[in-house]
């Protein structure tokens, strides 16, 4: 199954980039076990026609995330999904330089014309209840600012969960990105449903 691309010559497969750090890239695991990847398989199995580009970068902020969001999402990309913020988390990052730094992906990306999934994350509690506060804030202000489909938290039903994560306990095992694909799917169907309505 093929979706039509209004205003395309030529119909073909969606092309989504997930911008995001070591969680999309898929940290001490093999590609083809990596978010992207096992988004991409779950869609198709789903009947939609995709093509999701890995565009992880372990270690990246959001500031880095922005440095190279201009050569990291081609041309031709459709959609971007999200999911920076956690290293500026765990690193005390001041929760209002990662806003400024996620508000000016998404406003690059519009620009382009590049629908925009927010993927959000959640600060650890030892940071305390005011960082913790503004740290979770800053995603869904930035959806809601710029009207886009907002998924809470990337690791709901994974984070905390040994049996889901690597030794490290921060990094989901092949069977933990199963897990935040399968509670992600839903949202992510509603955002393709999107493209397919604002053409």
């Amino acid at each position: 199954m093929v979706w039509p691309l209004p205003g395309s010559a030529t119909d073909g497969p969606v092309r989504i980039v997930a911008l995001g750090d070591s969680l999309t890239a898929g940290f001490n695991l093999p590609q083809d076990a990596a978010f992207p990847a096992v988004l991409e398989r779950a869609l198709r199995d789903r009947g939609h026609a995709v093509e999701i580009l890995n565009a992880g970068v372990s270690g990246d902020t959001s500031t880095a995330g922005l440095a190279r969001v201009d050569w990291s999402v081609p041309e031709g990309t459709r959609a971007v999904i999200l999911e920076l913020g956690a290293n500026d988390m765990l690193r005390g990052v001041d929760p209002a330089r990662t806003e400024e730094a996620l508000d000016a992906i998404v406003a690059r990306l519009r620009e382009r014309d590049i629908a925009v999934l927010v993927a959000g994350m959640r600060a650890a509690p030892n940071l305390g209840t005011e960082y913790q506060t503004r740290f979770d804030a800053i995603f869904p202000t930035i959806a809601q600012k710029h009207g886009l489909v907002f998924y809470p938290f990337f690791l709901d039903g994974v984070a905390g969960d040994p049996s889901l994560n690597l030794a490290d306990g921060m990094h989901p095992t092949a069977e933990g990105v199963k897990r935040i694909v399968e509670r992600m799917l839903p949202t992510v169907e509603r955002f393709l449903a999107s493209l397919k309505t604002n053409g």
